[in-house]
């Protein structure tokens, strides 16, 4: 079936996502700082926030609007803009922050911050992917080398191999989640250090938030 769709080295394709899906970057740094200040919980919410954000890219880009953004510099711009923003916003966030007095996680100490909080969590992933435009790029660059040229069913491809690569994500952020959750319970250094992995995590995203302001549109 996927040989009839034009879809070819799969094999490559989901060792090639893995490989990419390790490298830490804003949506990594997420996960982590999410699993690292709430627990192992809120971390796995997070990641499937990522997640979520991450389907709008790959329907966008199967659906054409990737490539216009790719050829238009004003369409590239504003969702740059608007990515740049809300990393800014995030990172800020995070930068001041108060310190609780004491940060637990164990064993039923998450669900006091849960009250609500997972589903802030779960669309701050939304939003932190969803709006950054270089993932749209990158699945305009990267799913069409392992469609035939001249496949019957580009678009069909193109939407079945971004579900994939999605949905081989998910392990490898969940894996974030729960390493990042069993060095704060097991780690005492970790935890009386969580106000400065606050300000680390927040000076990141401004970092992201930055270098995504000052990225330039794709040269067509």
């Amino acid at each position: 079936m996927l040989a009839e769709l034009g879809i070819e080295h799969l094999g490559l394709f989901v060792l090639s996502g893995w490989l990419l899906n390790l490298t830490p970057g804003p949506d990594v740094l997420y996960i982590v700082s999410s699993a690292l200040r709430s627990g192992v919980r809120a971390g796995i919410v997070a990641a499937l926030g990522i997640t979520a954000g991450c389907f709008v890219h790959i329907v966008a880009a199967g659906l054409g609007v990737s490539a216009l953004m790719a050829t238009s510099a004003m369409a590239f711009s504003v969702l740059k803009w608007v990515g740049a923003a809300y990393l800014l916003y995030v990172g800020v966030r995070l930068l001041l922050s108060r310190t609780p007095d004491a940060i637990k996680i164990e064993a039923g100490s998450e669900d006091s911050v849960m009250a609500g909080g997972l589903k802030s969590l779960f669309f701050r992933g939304f939003w932190t992917n969803a709006l950054n435009p270089k993932v749209a790029l990158f699945f305009l660059a990267f799913v069409p080398q392992f469609i035939t040229p001249g496949a019957a069913h580009p678009t069909v491809a193109f939407l079945v191999l971004g579900v994939l690569f999605n949905l081989n994500a998910i392990p490898i952020n969940i894996g974030y989640a729960v390493l990042a959750a069993w060095a704060a319970q097991r780690t005492a250094a970790i935890q009386r250090g969580m106000h400065w992995l606050d300000r680390l995590a927040g000076a990141l995203f401004v970092g992201f938030g930055i270098k995504l302001a000052l990225s330039a549109a794709p040269k067509v």
